[in-house]
């Protein structure tokens, strides 16, 4: 009997990216978008096909199903990769909730805490049994660069995994170690959700590269121009926040710097020393405007969850707040009222035990 079908949702860089490699690597994969966002497939919808380039295999892809019915996708599915930006993951969701099932592993790549967001929205709605999870950073450096083709610069090495229950870790490892080897597994989804690589470097070199960002369009390599010493001081700021939040609830978690390495990214050293030695990071170009998902996104859904989390256990993160302050003026809207906190997450009121228990039934 064939293997069952994996969907693949989403439109972008990397949903694109991961549906081509699959399909190259035999798998049967459903590229599916929701219907406000079906022009994203239309230049794949005559032939169902993506062209892949790069370090990661060459070749047309030939989808399974590309389709904007969520239903269809996952009927057959059993393993569901959500590819989609953090501010997508509420309304992808709402989406998928009439037909989902007990039988479902729903995967978010990245998570930054998003598998608890969804969780909350499943209770609500009153769907049990599935199981959820998060890996730490999206398993290529890529991009779409025609219509029909995504180009692979990059394949990260440990892809990080948390899963919701905890209890079901090894399962969904196995599940995922094929299509992605090497995967390492985190405690749980709050360790998993705390170590995403993005809102840590992000932000921070954006608004720090602001005016150069505005000036030229992004035409400058972000990372090899644009982390300087005086950057990367403020970067590993905002990660020591970010680690003394873990650390409070019970974690040790890598640095970032050690994070890079293990993935894949560059050599062992301090930040400086991963990023100028990575080849795939250094051809990454800035984003073309400040209106980017690497404020739009890792600001509401990565500093500000993690401030909000931190502020309900006793953390302080004056570097993390003052981001999030600063990238919402810049950005024109509140990240604190767009973004995800405890509520959103369902974590509102839960003392250090309750959490536990959350984490691990």
């Amino acid at each position: 009997m064939a293997e069952k079908p994996i969907a693949v949702l989403g439109g972008g860089n990397t949903a694109f990216a991961v549906a081509a490699r699959l399909t190259l690597q035999g798998r049967r994969v459903v590229l599916a978008e929701v219907p406000e966002f079906a022009a994203a497939l239309e230049p794949i919808r005559a032939d169902g096909a993506i062209h892949l380039r790069g370090v990661a295999g060459e070749g047309k892809a030939v989808l399974h199903r590309v389709t904007t019915d969520l239903g269809e996708a996952l009927a057959e599915a059993e393993l569901v990769l959500l590819i989609v930006p953090a501010y997508a993951h509420q309304p992808f969701a709402k989406a998928c909730i009439p037909h989902l099932r007990p039988q479902h592993t729903v995967v978010l790549m990245p998570g930054t805490l998003g598998s608890l967001e969804w969780n909350h929205l499943l209770r609500q709605a009153g769907v049990e049994g599935l199981t959820l999870a998060e890996v730490d950073t999206a398993p290529y450096v890529c991009r779409k660069t025609a219509p029909d083709t995504a180009t692979i610069w990059g394949v990260v090495k440990g892809l990080g995994l948390g899963v919701l229950s905890s209890t079901q870790t090894a399962r969904v490892r196995a599940l995922l170690e094929p299509l992605f080897p090497g995967v390492q597994t985190y405690p749980d989804v709050m360790a998993c959700g705390l170590s995403a690589m993005n809102p840590v470097v992000h932000p921070a070199g954006v608004l720090m590269n602001a005016g150069r960002i505005e000036y030229s369009r992004g035409e400058f390599y972000f990372y090899e121009e644009g982390v300087s010493p005086a950057v990367a001081r403020v970067i590993m700021q905002v990660d020591e926040e970010r680690r003394r939040i873990g650390a409070a609830l019970g974690y040790d978690l890598l640095p970032v710097h050690e994070a890079f390495h293990r993935a894949g990214f560059g050599p062992a050293g301090d930040l400086w020393a991963a990023i100028k030695g990575s080849w795939m990071l250094t051809r990454l170009k800035a984003p073309g405007s400040l209106e980017s998902r690497w404020l739009t996104e890792d600001i509401p859904y990565g500093l500000a969850a993690w401030s909000r989390v931190g502020a309900q256990y006793g953390v302080k993160t004056p570097i993390l707040h003052s981001l999030v302050e600063l990238g919402s003026v810049v950005m024109g809207f509140d990240a604190w009222k767009e973004g995800r906190g405890v509520e959103e997450l369902g974590l509102a009121g839960l003392d250090r035990t309750g959490l536990v228990k959350l984490l691990k039934e």
